[in-house]
Formats: structure tokens, C-alpha cells, sequence
């Protein structure tokens, strides 16, 4: 083969390997976003559930499954002091 032939197809699957990357990413990124919101979700359904004896209960929503899921069991914890100290 020659040289421009090879060169031109290497060039043509860089091409392609770029196009077909950079939209997976985005879609990606929005989809490990929204299982973190599920998972903060699920951390707010077993605070209200072990929480109740405690007289504690955080609603769970979009806000505060999103600040729960993506921050962690600190946002968690932010959450509860934030009812206990603040709201009362």
C-alpha cells in the first residue's frame, strides 16, 4: 500500500474516533450525575426510616437527594444539622 493510503485512513479513524467520542461524555457525565441523586435518594429513605425513633425526618426531593448523592454522607450530615439547628 501506499504511504497516502495508509496515512488517510489512519487519519480517517481519528476522525471518527472523535466524533463518536465527544457526545458519549456529556451523556456520561448527566448519567453518573443522576444515579448519585437515586443513591442520595436512597440515603435520605434510610435516615427517615432509622431516623424516625429519633424524631428526624428530611424530605426527600430533588434538592435534597441531589445535595445528599453528590456530596456524600457530609452533605448528609450538613442536611440533618441544618434541620436539627436551623429549621428546628
Amino acid at each position: 500500500m501506499e504511504p497516502v493510503v495508509v496515512i488517510s485512513i489512519l487519519g480517517g479513524l481519528i476522525v471518527l474516533v472523535l466524533l463518536m467520542g465527544a457526545p458519549l461524555k456529556p451523556i456520561r457525565i448527566v448519567g453518573q450525575v443522576f444515579v448519585k441523586v437515586l443513591i442520595g435518594a436512597l440515603f435520605l429513605f434510610f435516615l427517615n426510616a432509622f431516623g424516625a425513633s429519633f424524631d428526624l425526618h428530611l424530605p426527600i426531593n430533588l434538592v435534597t437527594s441531589a445535595i445528599s448523592g453528590l456530596l456524600g454522607l457530609p452533605g448528609l450530615a450538613a442536611l440533618v444539622l441544618i434541620d436539627l439547628l436551623i429549621v428546628g
